[in-house]
């Protein structure tokens, strides 16, 4: 898919007039990603999501929007070295995490919200969890294919996996939410974040499910009309 009209159907969900930009390299990574999941699509059921524009709208946006707050991004203007470029081009986005931070993706499916954050914010590392043998392979695929690294793809059910909690932890579209949404609680460490995508009407409920986080004002999804980010700290 063309990076320009990738570049324009994710303004909604930067804020770009505080310099959160996308590179070059990301857009690239994108468009590639797009296409190995639209081939894949073909084969396994990844996402009912079949139209490039939507994919790139429904799921990296909302993907991406979670990991700007999640990792804010900071930006350094610097002098281009060729001064051809454009002031936008000299621009240089911090890198976003660090290498200590952990997040752990629960029901990753075709990858998101958990992959998008990692091109985001590439510095951390990112486990997705993934009980579909078949989606997990993809998870595999696409990670091998965008070459990126500090990925561990964990092909098993979220309450048997062996590494000690993390510092974010991410829910989105999974099936038995009053079920996992426990389960993830559980494997945010002591100040760390629990980030859901979901829909205005399972806010209640996840209040209710787990009450030893303190929630942040959910934050609205752009293009959406009734999904949101929240986003709860364990104390």
């Amino acid at each position: 898919m063309n990076t320009a009209r990738i570049a324009e159907l994710l303004k909604p969900f930067l804020d770009t007039a505080n310099g959160q930009r996308l590179t070059t390299n990301d857009l690239q990574v994108i468009s590639t990603y797009i296409d190995l999941l639209l081939r894949w699509n073909a084969r396994i059921n990844l996402t009912a999501v079949r139209q490039p524009e939507e994919i790139v709208t429904r799921h990296f946006g909302e993907s991406l929007f979670a990991a700007r707050h999640l990792f804010p991004a900071r930006t350094t203007l610097v002098r281009p070295a060729n001064p051809a470029l454009s002031e936008v081009e000299g621009t240089v986005l911090a890198e976003q995490g660090s290498p200590g931070t952990r997040l752990i993706d629960i029901g990753s499916g075709a990858g998101f919200p958990g992959l998008p954050i990692k091109i985001w914010a590439p510095a951390i590392g990112v486990i997705l969890i993934e009980s579909n043998q078949k989606k997990a392979t993809f998870l595999r695929e696409v990670t091998r294919s965008l070459t990126l690294t500090n990925i561990n793809v964990f092909a098993g059910r979220a309450e048997v996996h062996p590494d000690p909690p993390a510092d974010v932890v991410t829910l989105r579209a999974v099936e038995h939410f009053e079920t996992v949404l426990p389960i993830a609680t559980s494997l945010v460490a002591p100040g760390g974040h629990l980030a859901l995508l979901v829909g205005q009407a399972q806010l209640t409920q996840a209040h209710d499910l787990a009450p030893e986080l303190v929630w942040i004002p959910p934050i609205p999804i752009p293009l959406s009309a009734s999904r949101v980010l929240a986003i709860g700290v364990r104390q």
